[in-house]
């Protein structure tokens, strides 16, 4: 069957440290793009950041310099290091896989995402 499943999440004090990880199931995985999103209650899913398959990150401007998104093709694993916490990073985190078509778009769309994983909770407290 075909998955990811992340893992990692927890509760940390305000300007610590966690590492999440995302293993999937999926052939051919080091030809995507995977990305890693964050959703709180009410708001829409958010886009964090993302690696292509070259194994270039990006991401979205609230955790530039905080955030690292790794991969290890041989693992089938992307991993989302995150430091310097803050309050608002406090979410449920996602990791997903863009679609074939999409993998050399840099686009923060989750439409652009065929598969998801089912989330990680992420608390950091003041």
């Amino acid at each position: 069957q075909v998955q990811l499943v992340e893992s990692g999440g927890g509760s940390v004090q305000a300007g610590g440290s966690l590492r999440l990880s995302c293993t999937a199931s999926t052939r051919a995985f080091s030809a995507y793009t995977m990305g890693w999103f964050r959703q709180t209650p009410g708001k829409e899913r958010e886009f964090v950041g993302a690696i292509r398959p070259s194994g270039t990150p990006y991401y979205t401007d609230s955790v530039e310099g905080r955030f690292t998104i790794s991969r290890d093709n041989d693992k089938n694993t992307v991993f989302l290091q995150m430091n310097s916490l803050k309050p608002e990073d406090t979410a449920v985190y996602y990791c997903a896989k863009k679609g074939p078509l999409q993998s050399f778009s840099l686009s923060p769309d989750p439409k652009g995402y065929d598969l998801w994983g089912q989330g990680t909770q992420v608390t950091v407290s003041s």
